[in-house]
């Protein structure tokens, strides 16, 4: 991640309904399905941190707001993290 580059935040709302803010890390584009990296971990830079790979799964129009759910099926995990992977050079990710 570049050292002056400002994270963005996305909202995510937990199973008993408790809205967090998770910060994206990377985000990138996969045969036109949006996908991005994100943390809760206040501190990126930290040596170790749990992330989530999240898809868009509703496409955004002029005035709505992209919904994300958790990718969770294993053969797309493991071909988008090893595109994040790519992407961020110096992460290694642990499935």
């Amino acid at each position: 991640m570049e050292e002056n580059q400002e994270l963005q935040t996305v909202p995510f709302t937990t199973e008993d309904g408790t809205v967090v803010e998770l910060l994206v890390m990377e985000e990138t584009t996969l045969q036109g399905v949006h996908y991005i990296l994100v943390t809760d971990e206040a501190d990126p830079d930290r040596e170790e941190a749990d992330v989530m790979i999240m898809k868009e799964t509703q496409q955004k129009e002029t005035d709505e707001i992209a919904v994300y759910d958790i990718v969770e099926d294993e053969a797309e995990l493991q071909a988008v993290a090893k595109v994040f992977a790519e992407l961020m050079e110096d992460v290694e990710f642990k499935l």
